[in-house]
């Protein structure tokens, strides 16, 4: 397929001086090869797309599978210093949701649901990079099912793009996405979370219902707290849940 590189560069180069498109055939994972270029010392704003990753990985080590044509897989690299960190993922699911589709809700801390079935992850992982007080290298990984996949294996069934959007291609999707992304995380860097709060919890697919943690805690979800916190009522009390490390599902 035709990959718009080059329209997607366009589009974020004047915000990002030095921004670069790269399209590869095959990798490993796109979040795992943009970090061996940060720590051999080149950390240039990149976008990079993989039409098939062969070690792709999601939260907590899971595994992300992806196939030409049927998804969508890429990471963002760039250098980010915001004040607090907290909420980071949350911001990247407002910024890639409200780009695609209204239909689309955000699972406490970096899903994309539509009808409680996932369309994609987000990872983002960071590395300091020379002087500590330089800012961190930042690399937003993004997999989105763009057609319909098998459930096998999956503790969610899945959901694919094209169920809202039946003519969107990779190629659309990425270029929808790749300057609103870029905006999102700014806007984060200078104001945190605190800009996205309102918009996320328009789009909060756990709002309000029973839920249950991987610690085996159970409650009923109230939202997230200013700094993206899920807030669980328990009954032991109201319970902030700040580690990504825990796992959350509706009970």
């Amino acid at each position: 397929m035709r990959w718009p590189a080059e329209a997607s560069w366009e589009r974020v180069v004047a915000l990002l001086p030095g921004f670069t498109v790269e399209i590869l055939p095959e990798v490993d994972s796109t979040n795992t090869e943009l970090m061996r270029r940060a720590r051999a010392g080149r950390t240039e704003p990149t976008l990079l797309v993989a039409e098939r990753q062969t070690a792709g990985r999601g939260r907590l080590g899971r595994g992300w599978q992806s196939a030409p044509g049927d998804s969508l897989t890429f990471s963002l690299g760039l250098p980010l210093a915001p004040q607090d960190w907290s909420g980071l993922s949350l911001a990247v699911g407002v910024a890639v949701a409200d780009a695609l589709h209204a239909d689309i809700r955000l699972k406490w801390p970096n899903d994309l649901w539509v009808a409680d079935r996932k369309l994609g992850g987000i990872l983002i992982e960071t590395a300091a990079v020379g002087d500590p007080a330089q800012p961190r290298f930042t690399i937003v990984g993004i997999g989105l099912n763009l057609a319909a996949r098998p459930a096998e294996g999956l503790s969610t069934p899945p959901a694919a793009l094209r169920e809202l959007l039946p003519e969107v291609d990779a190629g659309e999707a990425l270029l929808r996405m790749a300057e609103p992304l870029v905006r999102a995380l700014q806007a984060f860097e200078q104001f945190g979370f605190a800009g996205f709060h309102a918009r996320f919890s328009t789009r909060d697919a756990l709002a309000d219902r029973a839920v249950a943690l991987s610690d085996g805690t159970t409650g009923t979800a109230h939202g997230v707290g200013e700094q993206g916190a899920l807030l669980v009522h328990t009954a032991a009390g109201m319970v902030a849940v700040t580690s990504a490390e825990v796992s959350v599902r509706p009970a």
